[in-house]
């Protein structure tokens, strides 16, 4: 599919909602002898193209994985970096959101950011709460197992109040963080890693994944137009014949 152009009758229809592992930040940097935080603020600037390009490749949702409940095991520098990262991105790129037509929402536990931090993610969700052009979803302090425990406490929250009587799988889904979101039809992983990493395991139980080699810093929108391209070429039969 080229960048810029809508799909024509009988072309591979992309799918609406991608989610991204975006891997490799360390390892690109530090391929070039620089600290690994250069390579996470390189990642950040590609998080930028690849938001531009999505609308153009006929991607309504995107959902990027951050940073991780087990992050958190890296060294204090890094994680101090990180956070600061995530910060400037969301005081440098609130306007162009707000102006491009992009809803920005967070998933994951934000008890353990820092006050700043969770006052600017509020601040930017009510900001482009309106925006519908794309849908952009970051996963910070996300962990699929985290979530699962925290949606299981809020369904038995609402089953003891009587909110709820016999649950089933859309009452689980309406106490997800990803609650109203559809789930991802095509999960990337980057720099050669064939892992999930606990990254929205009950929403992708039916997604296609496309693992690449290339490390996130160097994923560019023509990545993703011929991984899109491919998807479209895929059966998705859901079980069926």
């Amino acid at each position: 599919m080229a960048l810029n152009a809508a799909p024509q009758p009988g072309e591979p229809t992309p799918p609406r909602h991608v989610a991204i592992i975006m891997d490799g930040n360390g390892r690109w940097a530090t391929n070039r002898g620089w600290p690994r935080l250069v390579g996470h603020r390189r990642g950040a600037e590609r998080v930028k193209q690849i938001v531009r390009a999505c609308p153009d490749l006929g991607v309504n949702w995107l959902t990027v994985y951050a940073f991780s409940t087990e992050n958190w095991k890296r060294s204090t520098e890094e994680v101090l970096g990180l956070m600061k990262i995530f910060r400037r991105y969301i005081e440098r790129e609130a306007d162009g959101l707000a102006a491009e037509g992009v809803r920005m929402r967070f998933i994951g536990g934000r008890d353990r950011l820092d006050k700043k931090l969770q006052a600017l993610m509020a601040g930017i969700e009510a900001r482009t709460a309106v925006n519908s052009r794309l849908n952009l979803t970051v996963a910070i302090n996300y962990g699929g197992r985290d979530e699962l425990t925290r949606a299981a406490t809020r369904l038995a929250e609402k089953m003891q109040a009587g909110q709820i009587d016999t649950p089933d799988e859309a009452d689980l889904a309406a106490c997800l963080d990803t609650a109203g979101c559809p789930d991802p039809d095509l999960v990337i992983r980057t720099s050669g890693e064939t892992r999930t990493s606990n990254f929205l395991p009950w929403q992708a139980a039916y997604a296609e994944y496309e693992f690449t080699e290339t490390l996130w810093p160097d994923f560019s929108p023509e990545h993703l137009a011929q991984i899109l391209d491919r998807f479209g070429l895929r059966e998705r039969r859901f079980g069926g014949v």
